[in-house]
């Protein structure tokens, strides 16, 4: 997208902003395994609440394109499918923090659970900072809280499909990124396709 000259800002969450990277070494350390679930939620909105009033409203308001690795659906899923919070409040909260700004659109990268752990589990076997821990909160979970995310996920590209996208993340990495160039050469600029 560079190369075509859309103006666009790459982000994640959680950690998107300096607040943001102090949130996410909580959520994610795996020293922290009694972090309630309640108080998982609510690091997440903070994060998300400060990630969208700093990095993307700002770059929505001076029009460039937002790509983040995560938003709200996330949360959606990993806080309400697989944690079981009540999916009003986690909507009420979702909504709030995002000040109603929805994704135009969505890429689900799917794969069966034991293809995404072995493929996280060797991503964390590489890294090199010895001040983080070697596998996040989440990676330790078990097998049915992996089912539920991805299930949760499922489901709600199933609701959604006005902007959500599927892709097979079994496909190799230069098949993936084909498909989802094809996704979004719609979205771009008459001038740039």
């Amino acid at each position: 997208m560079r190369s075509l000259s859309v103006p666009l800002v790459l982000t994640l969450e959680p950690g998107g902003t300096e607040a943001g990277r102090s949130i996410r070494q909580i959520l994610l350390d795996s020293r922290n395994q009694n972090l309630s679930p309640l108080s998982e939620l609510c690091l997440y909105e903070a994060d998300r609440a400060q990630h969208v009033q700093q990095v993307i409203k700002p770059a929505l308001e001076e029009g460039k394109w937002v790509i983040s690795d995560r938003f709200f659906d996330a949360t959606t899923v990993y806080q309400g499918y697989a944690r079981r919070i009540d999916m009003d409040l986690i909507r009420t909260l979702n909504e709030k923090a995002s000040q109603g700004i929805l994704p135009d659109l969505t890429f689900l990268l799917d794969c069966p659970v034991e293809i995404g752990l072995e493929r996280a589990l060797k991503r964390e076997s590489t890294r090199s900072n010895p001040f983080q821990p070697e596998q996040d909160r989440f990676e330790r979970e078990e097998k049915a809280f992996h089912e539920a995310v991805r299930k949760g996920y499922l489901s709600i590209a199933k609701e959604e499909r006005h902007r959500f996208r599927v892709v097979d993340a079994t496909l190799l990495e230069d098949e993936i990124a084909a498909l989802i160039f094809e996704y979004v050469s719609p979205y771009m600029p008459k001038t740039e396709r």
